[in-house]
This record gives structure tokens, C-alpha cells and sequence, in this order.
């Protein structure tokens, strides 16, 4: 199998590892559903089973539209590789934030979203309570030790009414999630390989964001963590 290529992962000079906080995160439940908020829901392993397929899916995505790391309107370089599946894919650079239907990089549609994307994004959004939910945008993050992603809101959407929903494969991570003011104190959640994060209705502009990647190798992943954001954006 091809998912641990260095198109997932590249070969980069050791950093420093960052710890998880395992004292912390050691007493959270490893399956089932935990509610983080009105309209916010963690399914844990519910993509575990498609984990491999998902890979997989992943490498014709790649071989079109490979990992960059994009920049952001103020002119950091952003420490996780991003690129983007779907109709619309999300792109930040000095202009702003934004959607676009062409990847910037080659001038081309982004490529399409792989059934099993789409089929498992909507299973997860119907188990935590938003039927009918048809993703157009995949944002695809690959995280190497030391990446990380700071608070913020997903509000680049035109429709507030659809759903978030984040799947993580791979390395564990700590993910933030907050209210809807950037003060508001976040919970911290180890998230691994094969959970799923869906968050709409009153809790859809909570601000989220994740730690520091730790080291580890994954089994499916290698040296980096894969996370899978699906949006209704257009």
C-alpha cells in the first residue's frame, strides 16, 4: 500500500518532540459519542474502518494537487502542508482567505472528491444530527511533529447552516475546541486515528485549533498526522 509515500510524509530534520499531555487526555473515553457543545459532537473510531480506503483515495488526490504550505495574508508560512479536494477548494495567501475552484499552483480544477470522502463525511454528519449534508470542499492538512494550527473559526462558508466535519488519521493530536470568542477557554481532546469531529448549528463558528503535532510513527501514516475537513462552501 502506497499511504506511507513521501507524498504523506517528508523527510525532514528531527525536531524537537512535543509532549501530549498524557496526564491530561489518559481518562477520556477511546469509543462512542461524546457531546462537546450544543450541536458539537465527537465520534470516536466512526472512520477507523475506512481508514486504509481513505489513504488510498488520498494518493490520487495528491498526484494531482500534492501538499504546499500556503501563506498567510500577513505572510507566515503556514507549518502545516495543506492542499484541497472537491469543487472549491480553501486557499490563503496575501490576498486573504478564500475559496476558489483552481488550484493556484497549476491553474486546474482541484481534483474531484473520492466517493468514500464524500460517503463517510456524510454518515458522520447524519450520526451527529445533520441529514442530508453533501460536502463540496475537502481541505486536506498533513501534520508533521511540530505542526500546529492556532485557534480560529471556519466562516469562509457562504451557508452557516451546513456542518464541519473533521476526520483525523494517523498520528495522534490534542485538538482545541472553544466557544465562540477567541477568549472563551478551550477543552482540550486526544484525537486518533479514525475520530470524527461535527460541529454546526450553535456551536458552527466555535473557535478550534490543534496543538503541536508529537512524535510518533503510524502505521498507516508514517511520521505525520492526516486530517480531512469537509465543508459545504459554494
Amino acid at each position: 500500500m502506497a499511504t506511507k509515500s513521501s507524498r504523506l510524509s517528508e523527510s525532514r530534520p528531527e525536531p524537537r518532540s512535543i509532549p501530549l499531555h498524557a496526564d491530561l487526555l489518559s481518562d477520556l473515553p477511546r469509543s462512542g459519542t461524546e457531546k462537546l457543545a450544543v450541536g458539537a459532537v465527537l465520534l470516536r473510531g466512526f472512520a477507523a474502518a475506512d481508514a486504509a480506503t481513505l489513504l488510498v483515495e488520498l494518493e490520487s488526490v495528491l498526484a494531482e494537487a500534492p501538499f504546499r504550505h500556503m501563506t498567510t495574508p500577513g505572510g507566515y508560512r503556514m507549518s502545516v502542508a495543506m492542499t484541497n479536494c472537491g469543487a472549491a477548494g480553501w486557499i490563503t495567501d496575501r490576498s486573504g482567505y478564500r475559496y476558489g475552484p483552481r488550484d493556484p499552483a497549476t491553474g486546474k480544477p482541484w481534483p474531484p472528491m473520492p466517493a468514500s470522502f464524500s460517503q463517510v463525511a456524510a454518515r458522520a454528519a447524519a450520526q451527529a444530527g445533520y441529514p442530508g449534508f453533501i460536502p463540496d470542499a475537502c481541505l486536506i492538512n498533513r501534520y508533521e511533529p511540530g505542526a500546529r494550527l492556532t485557534l480560529h473559526q471556519d466562516r469562509n462558508e457562504r451557508d452557516f447552516a451546513q456542518p464541519i466535519v473533521s476526520v483525523s488519521l494517523g498520528l495522534p493530536a490534542t485538538f482545541l475546541f472553544g466557544g465562540l470568542r477567541r477568549t472563551d477557554r478551550p477543552r482540550r481532546l486526544r484525537l486518533e486515528s479514525g475520530d470524527i469531529v461535527v460541529w454546526g448549528g450553535p456551536s458552527r463558528l466555535a473557535f478550534h485549533g490543534i496543538d503541536p503535532l508529537a512524535e510518533g510513527d503510524h502505521p498507516l501514516t508514517g511520521r505525520c498526522r492526516i486530517n480531512l475537513t469537509f465543508r459545504h462552501a459554494l
